[in-house]
């Protein structure tokens, strides 16, 4: 296996991972959020979408799919788009359901992001894995963003495992 499919498959894996605590949301439930808890359902599928798209955008270059995100001031999202600005590091998740994707393209815009993701990293030359990459404050090469892609889906998933408990939703196994 060549270090490209590996993170490409890694990266695919997180996938369920993160949609094994997706069980329970639906359009009624996607923005409630619990008492001492940082996100709710579509805020963490959007910022981990656009999370994504932004490092597959390092590899492939292709910007934001049109489809998925627009950007505004935070509060220009619909039932079909994430607004760039209400999803991204920092931003505060809004109780206004109005303002986020539908429960089906909140899933199907996080379904596409990893595909892309994983697919840009499967392609990826040897010399673009190992180019130093701005993440935050650190530079590291590119094929370490993609661990940390996988981490950082792992970090949301706990959180929506933490919502789910937190709105009394029950076990996954269930």
């Amino acid at each position: 296996m060549t270090r490209q499919e590996l993170l490409a498959d890694s990266l695919r894996i997180s996938y369920s991972a993160v949609m094994r605590y997706a069980k329970g949301f639906d359009d009624n439930n996607r923005v409630a959020q619990a008492a001492n808890l940082p996100n709710h359902f579509a805020w963490t599928m959007g910022h981990l979408a656009l999370t994504l798209h932004r490092n597959a955008e390092r590899i492939d270059g292709q910007p934001l799919p049109p489809v998925d995100f627009l950007t505004a001031d935070g509060r220009g999202g619909n039932s079909e788009k994430f607004d760039t600005e209400s999803i991204s590091f920092g931003s505060q998740p809004q109780s206004d359901a109005a303002l986020y994707p539908s429960h089906s393209r909140c899933t199907a815009i996080f379904s596409s992001a990893i595909i892309r993701c994983a697919d840009a990293f499967g392609k990826a030359t040897d010399a673009q894995l190992d180019a130093p990459t701005k993440f935050g404050a650190l530079e590291l090469p590119m094929w370490q963003i993609a661990i940390r892609m996988i981490g950082h889906n792992g970090a949301h998933a706990g959180q929506l495992a933490d919502l789910r408990r937190g709105l009394g939703m029950g076990s996954i196994f269930d």
